[in-house]
């Protein structure tokens, strides 16, 4: 919960990722209070009581609005939705200007991993920086699973995290009005 709200000043895409974790991790523990309670929230041992109690009611806020939202068994909460959403927004006014030719040039270096990624993905096509996001999880993914991932995804993987990085840098400016401000 900390956490969350320091990522999400500091990194939109280490937030939204972070997010996506969040969610999974709930339903591997079936959305059930308790189990995250003794799985997740016990094993901070350096929390006080009122900080667990902080935490444990985040995450039946969490749980709440998952079925409220019937996302129990996937797909994302509308507020990490509304991230894609405006991180999308984003992207198109920086590729609109340019000012950002830079970003416009970054982009297009990711570009063919996009397609590529996107042409793979069958029925469930997301945006371009959607799809940039479950590529990084997916990766996260089997890295946790101890799985080994090739060289060319590790190559494709560290480019569109060079993308990332750039658009959550100018998410943070523009989230401070500091980005299309006139000097």
């Amino acid at each position: 919960m900390i956490t969350a709200s320091i990522k999400k000043k500091e990194n939109i895409a280490e937030y939204l990722l972070y997010m996506w974790q969040i969610e999974d991790l709930i339903r591997a523990n079936s959305l059930d209070i308790d189990k995250i309670q003794s799985n997740i929230i016990d094993k901070y041992t350096d929390l006080s009581e009122s900080q667990r109690k902080d935490m444990r009611d985040w995450y039946e806020s969490l749980i709440d609005m998952m079925r409220r939202e019937d996302v129990t068994q996937k797909g994302h909460l509308q507020i990490n939705k509304n991230v894609i959403i405006a991180l999308e927004d984003l992207h198109h006014r920086l590729m609109a200007d340019t000012k950002f030719a830079s970003y416009s040039a970054q982009f297009y270096h990711t570009l063919p991993i996009i397609v590529e990624l996107r042409a793979k993905a069958g029925e469930e096509k997301a945006g371009e920086i959607e799809t940039c996001f479950n590529a990084l999880y997916g990766v996260l993914l089997l890295r946790l699973q101890g799985k080994e991932i090739s060289e060319e995804t590790q190559q494709a993987i560290a480019q569109i995290s060079k993308f990332l990085a750039v658009l959550s840098m100018y998410y943070r400016k523009d989230f401070n009005n500091e980005l299309f401000c006139d000097n």
